[in-house]
């Protein structure tokens, strides 16, 4: 059916509101951007543009640069930087808040949609707490491309629409340069947001604001006294599926601190993340996470903890049995999610008890293996049933030989392989139509780290061009491609590590 693209917008035709500042002062400072002068346009997101019915023309303007940089405020914007707490690594951290992000304002885009635009790395707010509210280019870029990448991979998150920087020096582990990425959020609100009126005492705030996102994100909540239970609820079973969205592409987040944790279940912040290489499940990607507590296992269990400081952030406004009774919706949530999510990445179309079980075996077989995490799922769609076999013969045995090695190439992994065949014989899709489900829902690529440390080392020496090619790329994860496949590569044999920190 032919689509009617609606025209774009100019920038100047943006209307800006912003309906957070409606909560009163006690929720934001407002505070204007420290901008980047003579800041370059790294590279921008045409589809993140589309959210606010901008199109990417504008965005190569001297006018959006300036506004991307932090150095122009169109009219209507209100700047504010937003006040939450947080527990960090489990412990109580007190006052947070946007310590280095700036929003802008809210444009609601022609489908009634509202949109948030925020400044990452504009400078000091009242929340930096003696930091100087700075982005270096190499974080930046990672955030950039990482937000861009999971939402092509279907997976809620923030969105990036331009990143840009200049040679102004900035001091972490070592001198680096500047960078601003503009983010696209429908709400930024954060676990945290609540937690720290609730440490306060201030439980008038708490509803206020559980009003605000109920009325606006969450209006099957319903009204009464019980909607904030009902709401409560919701943003569990968000919570529960983003995680089995992240474990199905062996995404790992590094920093799940609740002012890390989306209250609409969005990804949010990216630091020290990675996507899996070899399947290790209790991967740390994060160098600073000394006890693994957000090891890549651990991302299920540490979701419901979140939960769990969100419901006592809740507490004030909610009964407990209410908040007893959502919190135990969050563990069927994942675990039928997840075998959601198995079924089909081995392309199970009809649901049968052994399913979770197979599952279950074949990334245990990865994990002996340290099989490649993406690979190796992208594999299975050219395995065949013994009758599709006979059809192409030689290749249906050279795929089942590649298979078997990946996955160590043992006797338990031929073992698993024709568990799976005579498992795929029960499926009524023809084998064609089966293989293109699956490699709908298993990526060729994956943002790997060595692949942005590439782009970030280019743009570092002032080419921009690996960064805009990588980011094509990763908008298009399940196509075969030559400009996609082109990096389909793990990371080099003997390569070093690389280090990722919170300052990533």
């Amino acid at each position: 059916m032919a689509v009617t693209l609606t025209p774009g917008i100019a920038l100047e035709d943006l209307t800006f509101s912003n309906a957070f500042a409606g909560l009163g002062e006690r929720f934001y400072e407002t505070r204007t951007p420290s901008g980047l002068e003579g800041a370059r346009l790294v590279a921008m997101s045409a589809d993140a543009a589309a959210l606010i019915d901008l199109p990417e023309s504008e965005l190569t303007r001297d006018a959006f640069i300036r506004v991307a940089s932090g150095t122009a405020i169109l009219p209507g914007m209100q700047p504010f930087a937003a006040l939450y707490g947080g527990h960090q690594f489990g412990v109580w951290a007190g006052q947070l808040g946007d310590g280095r992000a700036i929003a802008l304002g809210e444009i609601t885009n022609k489908r009634g949609e509202p949109w948030e635009l925020q400044l990452k790395g504009a400078g000091q707010t009242a929340y930096s707490r003696h930091a100087d509210g700075r982005a270096v280019l190499r974080s930046t870029i990672r955030e950039f491309l990482a937000s861009e990448a999971m939402d092509a991979l279907g997976i809620p998150t923030t969105r990036a629409l331009a990143m840009v920087a200049n040679d102004e020096q900035v001091f972490r582990e070592s001198i680096e340069t500047a960078a601003i990425v503009v983010r696209l959020a429908q709400s930024f609100v954060r676990f945290g947001s609540f937690e720290i009126f609730a440490a306060r005492g201030e439980h008038d705030a708490v509803r206020i604001l559980a009003d605000y996102v109920i009325d606006r994100f969450y209006p099957e909540s319903g009204t009464g006294a019980d909607r904030y239970a009902r709401f409560f609820e919701a943003v569990l079973k968000r919570t529960a599926r983003l995680m089995a969205d992240w474990q199905s592409v062996g995404f790992m987040h590094g920093v799940m601190n609740t002012d890390n944790f989306s209250i609409l279940g969005l990804t949010l912040d990216y630091g020290p993340y990675g996507f899996m290489e070899g399947y290790e499940p209790g991967h740390i990607c994060n160098h600073t996470d000394h006890s693994g507590r957000y090891a890549f296992d651990q991302q299920p269990g540490i979701g419901l903890w979140n939960c769990y400081a969100l419901g006592n952030a809740l507490a004030g406004i909610v009964e407990p049995a209410q908040l007893e009774a959502a919190i135990a919706s969050y563990v069927p949530t994942l675990r039928e999610a997840f075998l959601e999510r198995t079924r089909a990445k081995l392309g199970l179309a009809i649901a049968e008890s052994e399913d979770d079980r197979l599952g279950q075996d074949l990334r245990t077989a990865m994990a002996a293996a340290k099989s490649d995490f993406t690979r190796t799922h992208r594999m299975l769609a050219d395995i065949r049933t013994a009758t599709e076999s006979a059809a192409d013969g030689g290749l249906a045995r050279a795929h089942r030989e590649s298979l078997h090695l990946a996955l160590g190439g043992t006797e338990g992994a031929a073992t698993w392989i024709d568990r799976y065949e005579h498992r795929l014989e029960r499926e009524s899709r023809p084998a064609g139509t089966r293989a293109a489900a699956m490699n709908a829902v298993n990526p060729r690529i994956v943002l790997r780290n060595h692949l942005a440390q590439e782009a970030i080392v280019a743009s570092e020496a002032g080419d921009d061009e690996p960064v805009r090619r990588l980011l094509a790329a990763v908008r298009r994860p399940y196509s075969d491609d030559a400009e996609v496949a082109a990096y389909d590569r793990p990371a080099p044999a003997g390569r070093p590590a690389i280090v990722v920190s919170c300052s990533s």
